[in-house]
């Protein structure tokens, strides 16, 4: 049975989807915004706002916690220094999904992911 099992599986393996979604986390806090499929942005989105609430805390543990995932350590000091505090009082939606149409090759449906200002 599939009861409340709501992972997107995204068609690939469990280390891959990890792997990417790691990337586009890192990218997506690195930039700001990204432009990705509808379906990987609604992914995205959760993954990255579970993220930004544990930055919020703003200590060691919250810290140790986020570099688990971000390898980057430039992303987790910009996470830490400027994006956290952005959101301190907002209790959540701390990212935007924009659709953008089709995709130029294959037609997919594309949109971007920003965080919002």
């Amino acid at each position: 049975m599939r009861h409340r099992k709501k992972t997107n599986k995204l068609g690939r393996t469990a280390s891959h989807r990890k792997a990417m979604m790691t990337n586009m986390m890192t990218s997506l806090l690195k930039w700001e915004s990204v432009i990705t499929t509808t379906q990987k942005a609604k992914a995205l989105r959760s993954e990255v706002e579970k993220v930004i609430t544990i930055a919020r805390d703003n200590d060691l543990q919250a810290k140790r916690k986020v570099l688990k995932l971000i390898k980057d350590r430039d992303v987790v000091k910009k996470l830490f220094e400027d994006i956290a505090p952005r959101y301190k009082e907002r209790q959540g939606g701390y990212t935007r999904i924009v659709k953008a149409g089709l995709r130029q090759g294959d037609g997919a449906e594309s949109a971007i992911i920003e965080l919002v200002k």
